[in-house]
């Protein structure tokens, strides 16, 4: 199994997961997670900024995160039960569209 493999896995199963689960949760998120998405925000931000240079041929996933994951993140972390609705929505959004981008790649390296 390719390490492909793997980052598809780990994004069905954990980061569509916790996508799904501030979306749908919303306002009502655990005080605890407010922080923890921030920090995060910070690490992804920093992964994504270093495989974006190391790895030029697929920057444009990078650019992905860095541009809409970590502000998301970053934005739910810091205003806390003040941020607007529309993040939590985003964050569906964003859910859905990994889940079924990673799941569609996934499957073609199986069918492969």
């Amino acid at each position: 199994m390719t390490t492909l493999f793997w980052i598809h896995l780990a994004h069905i199963l954990v980061f569509s997961s916790l996508l799904f689960y501030v979306g749908l949760v919303g306002k009502k998120l655990p005080d605890f997670m407010f922080p923890l998405l921030m920090v995060l925000a910070i690490g992804i931000l920093g992964y994504h900024i270093y495989k974006a240079f190391t790895i030029p041929v697929h920057a444009w996933a990078n650019y992905i995160h860095i541009l809409l994951v970590v502000p998301l993140f970053f934005l739910i972390g810091y205003y806390g039960k003040e941020v607007s609705p529309f993040y939590f929505e985003y964050c569906l959004m964003l859910g859905f569209a990994a889940l079924g981008y990673h799941s569609y790649y996934l499957w073609k390296e199986w069918s492969d």
